[in-house]
């Protein structure tokens, strides 16, 4: 009989006794609604949070606010102007400028390389469509952002992005991080694009019409940290981390919160049944920001620099509260591996371990700086798009308790596992590892598109500045 069965025994029958983590989605979602960067309802939903740290008995519950560029959605419009005229529903795209392009139609398929490189001939002035869905054939994740970014970078003046799924119309995310993007941006419903591509198809050439009317100002977000003490190495820490913040269309229910209450719930766990049996100690982290560039994750980076050598690991629970497997996609740490597979067996639990990377999530600052790092979910599972994530439609009904019970549940067990784990089998990587394997690692391509981005990003930013 393994040492922890009894304080598992003791988690788990809380944890699947109590609808503590329903009660706490409802709240985040029905009470707070999307919880967007900058609105009143991501300042309730951080009140709340903290408020709940403290009544779970966490120590050294607090803020950390931090500025960041916000963005402030205004209408927008997308038309048709010949050879037809045709309004075509559309919402902009977090971090789209304020503008009006006409240029014509260049639909760019599914945006994978070959997919642009087909059309960069037509891309400079024209309005390129790019599909959500991910390529087919491309063995990595391609993110809307290297899908905008590969449009911006073939001189497009505008870009239009197709939703994946009938009947979820449009889909948000952000197109540029923490300032403002470099041409403006639109959804448009799988509908709508469809219809796009049919008067394409029998009038040869479209010309269309974008105007956005957004706006970004600096704001202010916190990142929320809680604490269960270490009571044998109280200097390292394991830190669990997920984001609170959504999308400003949405509950964003699944993404991210089914994430961030099964760390809250984790969080209560642990610190009801488990604070003297923890080695290091475990941090709690819910970030802001996410939804555009990562930003809370960067910015605890940054002022907590001087601690990443005491960090053991980084477990992202974004949206790990939805449906399929809880296991662990490990951000190449194959040293781990022997570890966790102990912990599955101990655990007597579906934990499947799997090493593979992400940049899209608040786990990759950490992994930039060679913490050890993974997020939860289903290490095989392909990537086949997001669903209704990013939607109207990500909503509380779409979430099961058992789902969030079994998130939470798993999180808190191997959390306190990697916690006593002497001595810990992983080292964080030095800068020239980490620039090796960025180099190496075909799933993150996008972060090198990313960069070409940002050199344009500064160049026009430092022109700007000397304008003014």
């Amino acid at each position: 009989m393994h040492a922890l069965l009894q304080v598992d025994r003791n988690m788990l029958g809380d944890i699947y006794t109590s609808r503590e983590v329903m009660d706490n989605l409802e709240r985040l979602c029905d009470d707070f609604g999307s919880r967007w960067a900058g609105s009143l309802g991501e300042r309730a939903a951080a009140e709340f949070f903290v408020a709940r740290f403290r009544e779970y008995g966490l120590s050294n519950v607090h803020a950390e606010p931090f500025t960041y560029q916000g963005w402030t959605r205004g209408p927008a419009s997308l038309r048709v102007t010949a050879p037809i005229e045709r309004e075509i529903p559309c919402i902009s795209l977090p971090m789209s400028p304020s503008g009006v392009v006409v240029g014509a139609l260049v639909i760019v398929g599914d945006g994978a390389p070959s997919e642009f490189a087909a059309v960069s001939t037509e891309l400079p002035g024209a309005i390129a469509m790019v599909g959500a869905r991910p390529p087919r054939g491309l063995n990595r994740t391609l993110h809307r952002s290297e899908k905008f970014q590969r449009a911006a970078l073939g001189v497009a003046a505008a870009f239009v992005y197709a939703a994946q799924y009938p009947a979820y119309g449009p889909e948000t995310g952000s197109i540029a991080s923490d300032r403002e993007a470099w041409m403006p941006g639109v959804a448009v419903s799988f509908e709508d694009a469809e219809m796009l591509k049919r008067l394409a198809r029998r009038h040869g050439a479209l010309t269309l019409r974008v105007e956005t009317t957004d706006r970004t100002t600096p704001s202010e977000s916190w990142n929320l940290v809680a604490e269960l003490p270490g009571t044998t190495r109280p200097e390292e820490w394991v830190l669990v981390g997920c984001h609170y913040d959504g999308h400003d269309i949405s509950q964003g229910a699944h993404d991210p919160a089914s994430g961030s209450v099964a760390l809250l719930e984790a969080a209560r766990a642990l610190s009801a049944h488990a604070a003297d049996h923890v080695g290091c100690g475990i941090r709690f982290v819910e970030f802001g920001v996410e939804e555009t560039g990562l930003l809370g994750a960067y910015r605890y980076v940054e002022a907590h620099r001087q601690e990443l050598d005491s960090i053991r690991f980084m477990l992202n629970l974004d949206a790990a509260g939805g449906a399929g497997r809880k296991g662990l996609a490990v951000n190449r740490w194959p040293e781990l591996t022997e570890f966790f597979q102990r912990c599955a067996a101990e655990m007597a639990a579906e934990f499947p371990i799997g090493q593979r990377t992400s940049a899209f999530s608040d786990h990759f600052p950490f992994f930039l700086e060679g913490v050890p790092t993974a997020m939860m979910g289903d290490p095989d599972g392909a990537s086949t798009g997001r669903g209704y994530d990013h939607s109207a439609y990500d909503t509380v009904d779409k979430v099961a308790i058992g789902d969030l019970r079994e998130a939470a549940a798993v999180a808190a067990r191997v959390a306190l596992r990697m916690s006593r784990e002497e001595p810990w089998p992983a080292v964080r990587r030095s800068k020239e590892a980490v620039s090796a394997l960025l180099a190496a690692e075909p799933s993150l391509e996008g972060a090198a598109i990313a960069q070409q981005m940002r050199a344009r990003y500064e160049a026009r930013d430092k022109a700007r500045a000397g304008e003014s």
